[in-house]
C-alpha cells in the first residue's frame, strides 16, 4: 500500500470518530470540516488539516466523503473547490452519507468518467462504534476498487459486509436497515411514552423490554438517554427524518407499500416541526409525552 494518508471530507460524529480510529492506527490523516473547532480537535489528535477539499493530497490511499447528503456530497466532489479538480485516474472515493440510491449510482458515472473509482460504503452503528472501528460499513464496488481499498477497510470496521459490485446497494442496504431503526425507535418511544400514562416507572419497563421480546439496540440506546432527560445530539432528529423519508421514497419506487415506514417517517416529521429538529433523536419520546 501506498503511504497510510488517507483524506476525510465532512468530521461530524461520525467522520471524527473514523478520523479518531484511523490516527490510532497509525494511519496519515487529513481532514476538513465547516466547523474549525471540529478540525482543531483533530489536529491535537496528529491529523492534517485543510481548508478545503481540493487540497487534499494526491497520494491518498483514498478520499472518504462523510457530510450530511447528497447535496453536500455534490459540493465537496464538484463545487468550486471540490475533490474532482485533485482526483486522477486511480483514485478512489469513499461515499458514507445516507442518500438515495439513485444519487450515488449519478455520482458514481460522473467520478467514472474522470477514470475514478466510486465505493459506495455507507456506515451504521454511532460514534463510538465508528471510533473503535466496530461500526458497520455496506460496501458496493466492483471487485478492483474493493481489494484496492481492503485495507482502509479493514481498519475502518471490523463488520465489513460486501453487498455487490454495484454502486447504489449499499445505499439501498443502508436505507433499510435505517427504516428499520426508525420503526424501532418511534416504537421504542411510543411504549414508554405509553407506561407513563399507565404509571409505571420508565427505567424499570426499560429493564423487562431489553431482557424480553421487545428489545431493540436503538430503543435501549436512546430510550436511556430519553430517560435521563439527556438529549445531546449524537445524530439530530433531521438524520432519521431524511433517512426514513428517502427509504419511504425508495419503497414507493420499487411499488411497495408496507404498514409502519411512512408512518414513522411522518413521526420524525412532526418532531421536527414540533421544534426539536436540533435534538437529539431520542426526542422523538419528548414529542410523543406530550401528545
Amino acid at each position: 500500500m501506498k503511504q497510510k494518508s488517507v483524506a476525510i471530507i465532512g468530521v461530524g460524529n461520525m467522520g471524527g470518530a473514523m478520523a479518531t480510529n484511523l490516527l490510532a492506527r497509525g494511519w496519515r490523516v487529513q481532514v476538513c470540516d465547516t466547523d474549525p473547532e471540529k478540525v482543531a480537535t483533530l489536529e491535537e489528535k496528529g491529523a492534517v488539516a485543510l481548508a478545503t477539499p481540493d487540497q487534499a493530497a494526491i497520494d491518498s490511499v483514498a478520499f472518504i466523503v462523510c457530510v450530511v447528503d447528497a447535496a453536500q456530497t455534490a459540493e465537496v466532489l464538484f463545487g468550486a473547490q471540490g475533490l474532482a479538480c485533485r482526483l486522477q485516474a486511480g483514485h478512489s472515493v469513499l461515499l458514507c452519507p445516507t442518500m438515495s440510491p439513485q444519487d450515488v449510482e449519478a455520482f458514481a458515472a460522473r467520478l467514472a468518467a474522470l477514470g475514478v473509482h466510486t465505493v459506495d460504503a455507507p456506515m451504521s452503528g454511532g460514534p463510538a462504534r465508528a471510533r473503535d472501528g466496530s461500526m458497520s460499513l455496506m460496501v458496493a464496488c466492483p471487485p478492483a476498487a474493493y481489494e484496492q481499498q481492503a485495507g482502509l477497510l479493514q481498519a475502518l470496521s471490523s463488520k465489513v459486509f460486501r453487498i455487490s459490485d454495484r454502486p447504489g446497494d449499499g445505499a439501498r442496504t443502508k436505507l433499510v436497515n435505517n427504516l428499520l431503526a426508525g420503526i424501532n425507535l418511534v416504537g421504542a418511544a411510543e411504549v414508554l411514552a405509553l407506561a407513563g400514562r399507565l404509571g409505571l416507572d420508565a427505567g424499570r419497563t426499560l429493564d423487562v423490554i431489553e431482557q424480553s421480546s421487545g428489545q431493540s439496540w436503538i430503543g435501549s440506546d436512546r430510550m436511556r438517554r430519553a430517560i435521563a432527560d439527556d438529549y445531546a445530539p449524537r445524530a439530530h432528529v433531521t438524520l432519521l427524518e431524511k433517512d426514513t423519508r428517502l427509504a419511504v421514497e425508495a419503497a414507493r419506487a420499487a411499488g411497495f407499500k408496507g404498514p409502519l415506514g411512512a408512518r414513522a417517517s411522518q413521526v420524525f416529521a412532526e418532531a421536527h416541526q414540533a421544534g426539536l429538529a436540533g435534538l437529539d433523536d431520542a426526542a422523538v419520546f419528548k414529542y410523543l409525552q406530550g401528545r
